[in-house]
């Protein structure tokens, strides 16, 4: 009897179309893999599968992905985990799906180092939007110059940012954060400001934000309980202030 097809037995994917990148879908869930990908696949991108932990990571290994999309819930090893392993290795985008509605699961995958979250049942055109708009923004380009405050420099083409000399390992979104923040010292920016010119959408849960700016806090000040860069101004927002005094507590 022929046995059914699994995900780990399929050849890697061929090379992405001009435009596309190439996705690892991590999903226990044979038709929502099958679906995700195939939805992938129609906007130009090669999709290698997984459908447990060690696999993704033995996929990842042989065939680095230029974005993951990663089931919270696994068998074995939890997305959680191949999560922190793969940004242990390099810092590759991740979108994580769950089909929890707990907000504390949603902002645990976004400490470990997740740049979205999407919550099941989604809408798989969504889904491919979200990962566009996360590989627009990750992309290294090379008409962005180099940006330098309070011993912070940022550099966009290499993506490497560094704090008075010492490099920074931030995820792609702490980077974009930063950068945003360091072009426009001293304005501030509601946190629908940022979902909207940092992340480029126009809708999302805004704790999203939150917590980004609280792990870039952890990384860039040298108090973040007392943040002296990046301030918080009640009721309005966030305002990056390279000359400012430390918060009170």
């Amino acid at each position: 009897m022929q046995q059914p097809h699994r995900a780990e037995d399929a050849a890697p994917a061929g090379p992405p179309r001009p435009g596309g990148a190439r996705v690892l879908v991590v999903e226990d869930d044979p038709t929502v893999a099958e679906v995700v990908s195939r939805y992938l696949d129609r906007a130009g991108h090669a999709v290698d599968r997984a459908e447990d932990g060690p696999t993704a990571l033995s996929r990842a290994a042989a065939h680095w992905p230029d974005l993951v999309v990663l089931d919270l819930m696994l068998p074995g090893m939890d997305g959680l985990e191949v999560c922190r392993r793969l940004r242990a290795r390099a810092p590759v985008p991740v979108i994580m799906l769950t089909a929890r509605g707990d907000e504390d699961d949603r902002i645990l995958g976004l400490e470990v180092g997740a740049d979205d979250y999407v919550t099941k049942p989604f809408s798989p055109r969504e889904l491919v939007l979200r990962v566009e708009s996360v590989l627009r923004r990750t992309r290294p380009r090379s008409d962005l110059r180099p940006l330098a405050a309070a011993g912070l420099t940022v550099d966009p083409a290499a993506r490497r940012a560094a704090k008075d000399g010492d490099e920074l390992a931030l995820t792609q979104r702490e980077f974009d954060l930063l950068a945003f923040f360091l072009r426009h010292p001293g304005r501030v920016f509601s946190r629908a400001d940022l979902m909207r010119e940092v992340w480029g959408w126009d809708f999302g849960d805004l704790s999203t934000v939150t917590v980004h700016v609280r792990r870039l806090r952890g990384k860039v000040e040298d108090d973040p309980a007392r943040p002296r860069l990046i301030r918080t101004v009640w009721g309005m927002g966030y305002r990056f202030d390279p000359e400012g005094q430390a918060e009170l507590p």
